[in-house]
């Protein structure tokens, strides 16, 4: 019987792994942020904020059919409050022609302030719950549609 043995093998096989695991890294090129600011006693404005990586992009929630996933914000429901319309876009809106949907795409590109106006149904303390749900890409590649969940307090 043949026995071979290794020295060192354990400490090789755990730098293979980390290095598996330093590529397998998630790209994760946008942070967001959440707040709000009271206009009043019931009117809010609630702000969520996409910080982008430089060299990658987001899509506008107007984004035309047949090109990539545009930007969209749900809202779980409550009979605390309505929505005043829908979140307005407030960055540099790009608008491209991006050949590989065969149309023009509206991107943001740094950053960009979704401000969704809330009215309290009174004066009430609650918390705004949802989801915002984007693609980022950049000129090489688009990353798998994300979806980021939040919860803002309304005091």
């Amino acid at each position: 019987m043949n026995k071979s043995t290794c020295t060192g093998c354990g400490f090789t096989a755990a730098l293979l792994l980390l290095a598996l695991f330093g590529m397998a890294q998630v790209k994760n090129p946008v942070q967001w942020a959440f707040s709000s600011k009271m206009i009043n006693a019931t009117t809010y404005e609630i702000h969520i904020t996409a910080s982008i990586e430089n060299g990658w992009h987001i899509y506008s929630q107007t984004t035309p059919e047949g090109g990539p996933i545009p930007t969209s914000i749900n809202y779980v429901k409550s009979p605390l409050f309505t929505l005043s319309g829908k979140a307005k876009e407030v960055g540099k809106l790009e608008k491209r022609n991006e050949p590989l949907f065969g149309l023009v795409v509206k991107q943001f590109s740094n950053n960009v302030d979704f401000v969704q106006v809330i009215k309290l149904r009174g004066k009430v303390n609650t918390t705004l719950m949802g989801s915002v749900k984007f693609m980022v890409c950049n000129d090489h590649e688009c990353l798998p549609p994300s979806k980021q969940t939040f919860s803002i307090a309304l005091k």
